[in-house]
């Protein structure tokens, strides 16, 4: 299936999603259960918008995964991503994973497309570290990156502000290209933390901020948090990364709060009233996403959060993310340190 990372046009890219729903309706019994319970005939879906999306909340209650491998699971315990959450929440979502394989290549192949190789960066993170955190697929992927950058300074400083300023000094003293991951709060509680100038000058200094506001810290929009960032850390470069457990893809933004997703990816806007129905570009919805590279559980989300497409083009498609629909769950980045 790595020829879903070679998509290259709209045709293909339909295509692709066609195939999918036809594998996954047959393997995945899940999502199988859902389809029949709507009534919708297989045969009878012959384009993007006919595939019916799974809600995201079935991870927190259901195994959604290709048969082949629910028989095949040897360690179940390390399988698995989970979403964040505090110690409340009986029912958090677990994403069982039947090929890490397909998600490295997903982190190497869109970080690569929006940002550079990874073996060009130092990573830096304001998260916890792997061992704390094993079930993140957060965690996964900047431990993945670091392990493919192999600098002797890539770290984790959640819990040593005066450290990762000391060391961010010396890198930008150095001319270094250095990223720092970290949860919206973190980075907030990191720039608190620093009382003299930050006074980091480096052209190839980049802060991609992860969300996590929810709960943690007063609320602000994404306009203002990145203008706060920009500030604090001296630079424009403050990127964000769009993703979630249920998911094996990422889009990033490079700023302006507009996200692209590689091509193996897409963002579609329904109608919060009536799910079957898309609306118009330009319109504030909720989120579906597809993700091909979700072979093995379900490339087609319908999440809960709000979201707006200005233009669809194949080649330069942006979208905003724009909050959560109401009453919808506390979860995402701002918990993985609670």
């Amino acid at each position: 299936m790595n020829d879903l990372f070679n998509i290259t046009t709209e045709e293909e890219f339909q295509a692709a999603c066609l195939e999918t729903f036809q594998y996954q309706y047959k393997n995945v019994e899940v999502y199988q259960k859902f389809v029949d319970f709507l009534g919708k005939n297989p045969s009878e879906v012959k384009k993007i918008e006919d595939i019916p999306f799974l809600p995201i909340e079935m991870f927190k209650n259901h195994q959604v995964l290709d048969k082949i491998f629910v028989s095949a699971q040897t360690d179940k315990s390390t399988s698995y991503f989970q979403s964040s959450g505090t110690t409340q929440m009986l029912n958090r979502s677990k994403h069982y994973i039947a090929d890490f394989n397909l998600y490295e290549e997903s982190i190497y192949k869109s970080f690569e497309k929006f940002i550079g190789k990874p073996e060009d960066y130092i990573f830096l993170g304001l998260l916890p570290n792997y061992s704390e955190n094993p079930h993140s697929s957060l965690i996964y992927m900047v431990d993945f990156l670091m392990k493919k950058s192999a600098k002797p300074e890539n770290g984790y400083f959640l819990y040593n502000h005066q450290e990762l300023f000391e060391l961010l000094q010396k890198l930008g003293k150095e001319d270094k290209k250095v990223i720092l991951f970290g949860v919206s709060f973190a980075l907030l509680d990191f720039l608190d933390s620093i009382t003299s100038d930050f006074g980091l000058r480096t052209s190839d200094f980049i802060v991609i901020e992860t969300g996590g506001m929810k709960g943690r810290k007063e609320e602000m929009t994404k306009d203002e948090l990145l203008k706060i960032l920009q500030k604090g850390f001296g630079t424009d470069k403050i990127f964000s990364e769009y993703s979630m457990t249920e998911l094996l893809s990422q889009a990033y933004s490079l700023g302006n709060n507009e996200y692209e997703c590689p091509h193996w990816m897409r963002v579609l806007i329904r109608n919060a009233e009536d799910p079957f129905s898309y609306l118009e570009d330009g319109k504030t919805g909720a989120i579906n996403i597809i993700d091909l590279a979700n072979r093995y559980s379900c490339s087609f989300i319908a999440t809960q959060d709000l979201g707006r497409i200005e233009k669809r083009e194949f080649e330069n498609e942006k979208f905003q993310v724009l909050g959560r629909i109401d009453h919808s769950d506390i979860r995402g980045c701002s918990l993985l340190v609670s």
